[in-house]
This record gives C-alpha cells, sequence and structure tokens, in this order.
C-alpha cells in the first residue's frame, strides 16, 4: 500500500507535470514546422524530393544518435541541464532555418548543417522528460497520468503544425521557423523558473520506491530493477519493436501534408491542417492506452500494445485500399490510423521504459528505446521520399502494411515474453 502523498508532494507533482509537458510540447514546435514547409523549401532551395528528403534523414541520423548520447549523459549530468540547452540549441538552430531558406539555393547546405545540431539537441527531449517523471509518477497510476501527460507530443505536434500552417499561410515559410523559436524560447523560461528533477531536490521526501507492483503469480517477474540479462534484452528488443512505431508514425507525419497537397489539389495550408487530424484522433488513442492498460490490466502494457497493434495493422489496409481514392475516406483513415497507432506507440516509449528500466535507469531506458526506434524515421524518410519519385504516393501506403506486420509479430513476442514472466512490460 502506497503512503498517501502529501500536499506539498502533490503541489510540485502539477508543476513538474507541467513543466515536462510544456517542455516536449515546446520541442515540437521547433522539428514539426519542416514538414509543413516542405514544398516551400523544394521551391526555394530548387531542390528535388529526394535532396529534401536527405535534409531530414539528417535530422535524424542525428536524433538517433543523440538518444544513446542522452543515456550516457543522463548518468552523468543533471537532467534539468540537459533538457535546457537541447531547447536553447533547438530555437537557436530555428532562426538560422529561416535565414537559410531566404538564401535560395546557396542555403541548402547551412540548412542541412543545422538540422543536425537540431537532431542532437531534440533528442535530449524524451528520455530527459520521461527520466524526469520516472521520480514523480508510481507505476500504479503511471499509465492514466503518463497518457494525459503524453499529449505533450499529441497535442505539442498540433499545435506546432497549426501553427508552422498559419504562419506559411500569413507570413511565409521564414516565420513558420523563426515563430517556432519564439514559442520554445518561452517554453525555457518557464521550465527553468519551476522544474526540479527529484522531490529531494525541491526538499521532499522520495515519492517512488523501486519495488511497487504486485502482478499475478503467473506473470511474475523474474529479475528485480537491476540491469540483468533479461531487463537488457527486453530494453533492446522493446527498441527494436519501436522502430515499427515511428516508422510508420514520422511517415504519415512528415509525409501526409505533401499527399494532401498533391493527391487532392489543396493549398499548403489546407493540406497542414489536414494532417493534423492523425494527431487529434491519436490523442484518443493514447488516453485510451494508458485507460485500459492501468484499469483493466492492472499496470501490465503488453496486453494493450498487442491488441491495438493488430488495430493499426487493418487500419492501413483501409487506408491503402479505401482512403487513398477520396479526400474524406483519406482524411478518416489518416484519423484512424492515428488513434491506433499513437496508444502502443506511447505505451513502449513512455511509461513501459519506466516499468522495464525502474526509476534510477528510466532516462537510459528510454534513450536506448527511443534511439533503436529512431532508426526507422531515418529509413522512411529516404524509402518513401525514393517511392514517390518513382511510383508516386500510392505505392508508399502498400509499403507500411508489409511494416505493420512486422509489428504485429514483435509486440506478439512481448506480450508472450510478458506473460512468461520474462519482462516486466
Amino acid at each position: 500500500m502506497h503512503k498517501e502523498l502529501t500536499e506539498t508532494q502533490k503541489v510540485w507533482r502539477v508543476k513538474i507535470l507541467t513543466a515536462t509537458w510544456f517542455s516536449y510540447a515546446g520541442f515540437y514546435f521547433c522539428r514539426k514546422n519542416f514538414a509543413i514547409a516542405k514544398s516551400s523549401l523544394m521551391e526555394s532551395l530548387q531542390i528535388t524530393s529526394s535532396e529534401l528528403a536527405h535534409i531530414y534523414t539528417a535530422y535524424l541520423v542525428a536524433y538517433m544518435l543523440g538518444q544513446f548520447m542522452m543515456s550516457y549523459l543522463g548518468r552523468k549530468v543533471a537532467t534539468r541541464v540537459l533538457l535546457l540547452t537541447g531547447m536553447g540549441i533547438s530555437a537557436f538552430c530555428n532562426i538560422t532555418f529561416g535565414f537559410s531558406y531566404l538564401m535560395g539555393p546557396a542555403g541548402y547546405t547551412p540548412f542541412l548543417l543545422f538540422m543536425v545540431i537540431n537532431g542532437f539537441a531534440q533528442a535530449s527531449g524524451w528520455p530527459g522528460n520521461v527520466g524526469v517523471l520516472s521520480h514523480w509518477l508510481r507505476r500504479g497510476e503511471r499509465g492514466r497520468i503518463m497518457a494525459v501527460w503524453a499529449t505533450s507530443y499529441q497535442l505539442g505536434s498540433i499545435l506546432a503544425k497549426t501553427f508552422a500552417a498559419f504562419m506559411l499561410g500569413y507570413f511565409g515559410a521564414t516565420w513558420s521557423f523563426w515563430g517556432a523559436s519564439a514559442i520554445l524560447f518561452g517554453v525555457w523560461i518557464l521550465f527553468f523558473l519551476i522544474e526540479k528533477d527529484t522531490p529531494e531536490d525541491a526538499g521532499l521526501e522520495a515519492i517512488v520506491q523501486e519495488i511497487e507492483i504486485e502482478v499475478p503469480h503467473h506473470e511474475k517477474s523474474k529479475y528485480s530493477t537491476e540491469w540483468s540479462a533479461q531487463v537488457l534484452f527486453s530494453i533492446f528488443f522493446m527498441g527494436a519493436v519501436y522502430f515499427v512505431f515511428k516508422f510508420l508514425r514520422y511517415s504519415l507525419d512528415s509525409w501526409s501534408p505533401m499527399a494532401v497537397e498533391i493527391m487532392f489539389k489543396q493549398t499548403k495550408a489546407n493540406a497542414g491542417y489536414i494532417s493534423t487530424l492523425f494527431d487529434w484522433v491519436g490523442f484518443g488513442g493514447v488516453l485510451f492506452a494508458g485507460w485500459l492498460s492501468d484499469k483493466h490490466f492492472l499496470g501490465r502494457r503488453h496486453q494493450t500494445i498487442f491488441f491495438m497493434t493488430i488495430g493499426m495493422f487493418l487500419t492501413f489496409v483501409l487506408m491503402a485500399f479505401v482512403g487513398v481514392h477520396s479526400l474524406t475516406g483519406f482524411s478518416i483513415c489518416l484519423a484512424l490510423c492515428g488513434f491506433m497507432l499513437m496508444g502502443p506507440d506511447s505505451l513502449i516509449a513512455g511509461v513501459g521504459g519506466i516499468d522495464v528500466g525502474g526509476k534510477k535507469m528510466a532516462i537510459v531506458a528510454a534513450g536506448i528505446i527511443n534511439g533503436l526506434g529512431s532508426i526507422g524515421p531515418i529509413f522512411q524518410e529516404e524509402i518513401i521520399g525514393w517511392i514517390i519519385g518513382k511510383y508516386g504516393f500510392h505505392a508508399t501506403f502498400y509499403m507500411m502494411i508489409g511494416i505493420c506486420a512486422l509489428g504485429i509479430i514483435g509486440t506478439g513476442y512481448l506480450s508472450i515474453r510478458s506473460r512468461r514472466g520474462h519482462s516486466n512490460l
């Protein structure tokens, strides 16, 4: 039985949830704007779709490597310092993107260079904020609370893309970058003023104990939260499975605005607004997954992840064979894909990493899982850029169905390991 939190602990926890929510949502403003500005960048920089893909690939490679770097730095440097540094550098990079855009074809190289720097800066966001939360949330409540907190990357993405589309439509592509910098700088100030890494840093008693939950006998973990071979295998395999979800999420996130614009003859701004359906309904999927795993499965995540992955496969089949024929059908399918994809995505990368790694190693587990998963977006950017240039948008959706099938196999195996007591997921 958990000891009741004091009023001071409750107040501080609200402050931490607020600071970390705005932190991660703020990061999105300085990376989601690129997808909205893609077609404008092609025109200004005078590049092909493949060359455009190279820019984001450079960012994604840096982001992936940065996740592993944060796993190491997270054990050496205060998380607060990592996050403040990452937000500051990312805001600066977006200022340079606006000037690179104005340079025309000569701006391609500086844009590419600062996208690499932005990738490393952005890598601090997820493992850093998850690492902070691991000290403030107990396991039996993590699913529900982190489902609400995970709206930072649902609503954050929606707000970021809507803001970028608005700025592009009314002030031009440069302000989709400069405006994002201003937003993130404001978040930096808020975070600096109210965030503390742990309850102890705020002068409070620790909230989280390492051993926190009793599970059914047939699901009892055969290890503690120390990093045994079983724990390491679970974390690395979760990262491999997360590859699938990030591949698909970034595929739709990065290319759907351009797909809507070209396939259904929409304006750049309208295409940007329509693309946010993926995030709006995905927001509901995250809340549903967190509630289901806490209330129905009593803090276990593997069943919810597996069932929703099957649902994800079915929605991508629907998109490939029905959604591509009309704007309405595509919009509905995009929304359904968001619901089924975002739920398991949030459980694996967020609360699942804390559950398996434990509070002391949560930032490391989150970095490894997100780092391995971040290889997926690298592949999708280059693969989809090539497929679009050679075969068109329709062919990309058939490829995504195959990726979904791999997800079913991977999450099915994770579920089997958890049922046998080999994983704490």
